[in-house]
């Protein structure tokens, strides 16, 4: 295991240097919508410029034809979406401060593979899941409601636009 932030050039190129890795998946994200409004700085250095340290890493170190890189970008890209269901030609319309600082991380990894030839990729994901999800998301929140009503803690499980549709994934 090695340790790095992505707000951290230098620690991301001696991690590179070290490992001289063939493959990278940026997961890495202040992942909280909301939050981003409150701290709309750090969001935009840890995802957009996070991703830019990275692939500025691998070419510094010459591995751009040895290290793939893989972004991870949201449906948070489409905001507003413009056509229901999206689609990869669906135009983008960020309207937060995550989803413009991921857009970014989009669009400076497209500029890095076409650039200088690394292999670098996008895939938009919509929501995940996993055993450490945090209890602000919905699942959570649902789950959570629903113990504490089957414990007689609380009796009503509120929820937000009940409307909403979204594909959901698990980090397995």
């Amino acid at each position: 295991m090695h340790y790095g932030d992505l707000s951290d050039s230098l620690s991301i190129v001696r991690i590179i240097q070290q490992t001289l890795p063939d493959e990278i998946y940026n997961l890495g994200a202040q992942s909280h919508v909301a939050v981003s409004f409150e701290t709309p700085e750090y969001t935009a250095d840890v995802i957009g410029l996070g991703a830019l340290r990275v692939l500025e890493a691998i070419r510094i170190c010459g591995l751009e034809k040895k290290t793939r890189f893989y972004q991870a970008s949201t449906s948070e890209l489409f905001g507003e979406a413009q056509e229901i269901p999206q689609k990869e030609t669906t135009p983008f319309y960020p309207r937060s401060p995550y989803a413009a600082a991921k857009l970014y991380a989009y669009w400076i990894t497209i500029n890095y593979r076409e650039a200088y030839g690394i292999y670098a990729c996008n895939g938009i994901l919509f929501n995940h899941e996993s055993p450490i999800r945090g209890e602000t998301f919905v699942t959570r929140k649902i789950t959570m409601a629903l113990s504490r009503i089957h414990l007689g803690l609380q009796n009503t499980l509120y929820l937000g636009n009940l409307d909403s549709l979204r594909d959901w994934g698990h980090a397995k």
